[in-house]
């Protein structure tokens, strides 16, 4: 059995239990600010992590694949969203879309910035030290804001990417497009043990990565 580094495991898993928190409340923020009360009247506009969690995407799988079984993917539970209470309709359905992976890449380009100007300190035996846990958690927030925000862009529903292209296309494009949307996540696990995601998501990922880093 691999040694797991059970203080590592508990600072990814809170890591991307923000990153997803703050992912869903872009999009409830953004769909009400744009007319739709839906996910407000829910509670959805909140930074409450257990409003926003799915027992299986939010803890079981991520938790599974830190433990080293597997390729990291986490979600939480949908935001809900009216696309005809909306001011401009579908027009704006592509902002809500494009909120959630916006607000990741955010989030990594301000822990970039913390970074840059944080002075990690040299590890003493026996002195506590708060400034490398920091730097960790930091580094982690980078790298897992830009891969979920890559990910998610993927233009196959019901990612955002999806949406976004969903949103974009002519009305009858789009309902032949949206034909996929419940063999979607069968696509992206196809993808995944094929070895065709990580060739999909690695230059985007990469190439943002070196310019926060």
């Amino acid at each position: 059995m691999p040694d797991i580094d059970f203080a590592r495991v508990f600072i990814t898993f809170i890591v991307l239990l923000f990153s997803l928190t703050v992912h869903e409340t872009a999009h409830a923020w953004t769909a009400d600010r744009l007319g739709d009360p839906t996910a407000r009247l829910l509670g959805r506009v909140s930074l409450n992590p257990v409003v926003h969690a799915d027992l299986i995407g939010t803890v079981l799988f991520p938790l599974i694949a830190m433990l080293g079984a597997g390729f990291l993917i986490g979600w939480a539970k949908p935001v809900p969203v009216n696309v005809s209470r909306l001011h401009r309709g579908r027009r704006d359905y592509v902002l809500v879309a494009a909120a959630g992976p916006a607000s990741n890449l955010l989030i990594a380009v301000v822990a970039s910035l913390i970074l840059s100007v944080f002075t990690v300190s040299p590890q003493t035996i026996g002195e506590a030290n708060v400034s490398a846990p920091l730097a960790v958690i930091l580094s982690l927030a980078i790298s897992m804001n830009v891969l979920l925000a890559v990910f998610n862009m993927i233009p196959i529903p019901p990612l955002d990417g999806g949406n976004v292209l969903a949103g974009l296309l002519p009305a009858g494009a789009a309902r032949v497009f949206d034909q996929i949307r419940p063999y979607g996540f069968v696509l992206l696990y196809a993808l995944m043990l094929t070895g065709n995601l990580g060739r999909i998501i690695g230059p985007p990922t990469a190439f943002i990565r070196s310019w926060l880093q």
